[in-house]
């Protein structure tokens, strides 16, 4: 019997990049560009018909804070179909902040990475549900790690990157962190499973080698991943056209597909990218 996961409708989730509290856009995370105001985008995008909407704060800091928690009322005032916020998170204190500013989940990287018992307590204490791990990962080759996690001991030697891997074909991912400046050494795969067992929700997975590139997303790396964990997957990095959201969610068993540059830039409508993947045979809320 086919898994249940991959018969519910799939998610088209527009991402917006916030800096300072302007949406940007980038490639391979650098050459910035502006891309508007993120409470006049998110109106937009739920006017069209997005299932939901990402806000990563790109330049996120305990003093700049307030400018995202601003950014999220506003939002919150005026658009309602779910929304998420990343960026420089690293305490149950940041998370019930976000979440009573109107935000419906939280993304972590980095605070996951340095303690990943933090997702268990963040977990533990707002629920699953709103608990979204996100994963920078960029295909390993053989680049020593630059400065790992201290708790990344023997005993967890399961996760190291490409080791005592179980896939047959040589590849394999590690993941970053500090807005993927920074390798650890660990295998992405592993990680993702490792984080459903502590309580994550969801994991957002983004491509390094693919993000802002429009080439389309790292199907491997997807399909990976969404094999290896029960919870739903978020493909990210590396949309440029309607044909590579169906590759995601169809070759790379993703349950959601997020996109920044190909709605931003007016290239295509979320409208236009539902009926497309509806004609493909994908199953949408229309």
């Amino acid at each position: 019997m086919e898994d249940e996961r991959y018969m519910l409708a799939k998610r088209i989730i527009p991402c917006l990049d916030v800096r300072d509290g302007r949406v940007v856009k980038g490639v391979n995370f650098v050459n910035i560009r502006d891309a508007g105001d993120p409470v006049e985008n998110a109106i937009f995008y739920d006017k069209e018909g997005a299932d939901e909407l990402t806000y990563l704060d790109i330049t996120a800091s305990h003093e700049k804070r307030k400018i995202i928690l601003d950014v999220v009322e506003r939002t919150a005032a005026e658009v309602f179909i779910p929304l998420t916020v990343g960026g420089g998170i690293s305490s149950l204190e940041d998370i019930r902040a976000l979440l009573n500013a109107g935000c419906d989940k939280v993304s972590i990287n980095t605070a996951a990475v340095n303690d990943p018992e933090f997702i268990r307590r963040a977990s533990e204490r707002f629920g699953s549900q709103c608990i979204v791990v996100a994963i920078d990962a960029k295909r390993y080759m053989g680049v020593a790690e630059q400065k790992p996690p201290q708790w990344l001991n023997d005993d967890f030697r399961h996760l190291y990157v490409a080791s005592e891997s179980d896939r047959n074909d040589d590849l394999s991912w590690q993941v970053y962190t500090h807005g993927g400046r920074r390798p650890v050494g660990i295998d992405a795969v592993k990680w993702a499973v490792y984080m459903e067992s502590l309580g994550a929700g969801e994991i957002l997975l983004t491509s390094m080698d693919k993000d802002g590139t429009k080439v389309g997303y790292d199907i491997e790396l997807t399909r990976a991943v969404s094999e290896a964990v029960q919870i739903p997957v978020i493909a990210s990095g590396g949309a440029g056209g309607l044909e590579h959201l169906f590759e995601a969610l169809d070759q790379g068993k993703a349950d959601a597909v997020l996109a920044a540059s190909i709605f931003h830039f007016r290239q295509h409508s979320i409208a236009e990218a539902k009926q497309y993947l509806a004609s493909r045979g994908v199953a949408m809320r229309i």
